[in-house]
């Protein structure tokens, strides 16, 4: 393991010639799972996490990007994707279109290609922090990075905020 990064992430990483990512990943001994579990540990804000989300799309696996203050609108995803129906994936589905168990999904690094939409709210900061494939592990990287890395399409796909 690359600092606590799982296996199957850190090969990823030295795949995609990132191994310098691998030495910044951070582990916690407490859980990282969440996005407030995630902020609080490293002491960033809420909105400098990324989550990374598994929809079905008409029955496809589609990773959404999100930043961990917001929701994803999922009649916004619905409509960028033109599917009839789009729900959250159950974990299963996760674990099998990724290789990861919620809580650790990574934003890139994935068992299989999925469609991949990035909300233009991870924009906001100079630096946001992933999952590095375990509820323990996190890393940071420039947001534009991260999502052309992960093949990320730029949508506005969050909730509205009222």
């Amino acid at each position: 393991m690359t600092n606590g990064a799982s296996p199957r992430f850190a090969a990823a990483l030295d795949e995609l010639g990132l191994g310098e990512v691998g030495a910044r990943v951070r582990s916690f001994p407490e859980a990282t799972r969440t996005a407030a579990e995630a902020a609080a540990a490293i002491g960033c804000e809420l909105s400098q996490i990324c989550k990374s989300l598994i929809f079905a799309a008409d029955g496809e696996p589609v990773l959404v990007l999100m930043d961990g203050a917001s929701r994803v609108d999922v009649e916004r995803v619905r409509a960028e994707l033109g599917a009839q129906k789009v729900t959250r994936a159950k974990a299963d589905v996760v674990r099998e279109a990724t290789g990861y168990a919620i809580g650790g999904v990574p934003p890139f690094g994935h068992r299989t290609r999925t469609r991949v939409l990035a909300d233009r709210s991870l924009l906001a900061h100079d630096v946001i922090w992933a999952a590095a494939g375990t509820p323990y592990s996190v890393f940071p990287m420039e947001p534009k990075e991260l999502i052309a890395h992960a093949g990320g399409v730029l949508v506005d796909v969050r909730e509205p905020v009222e």
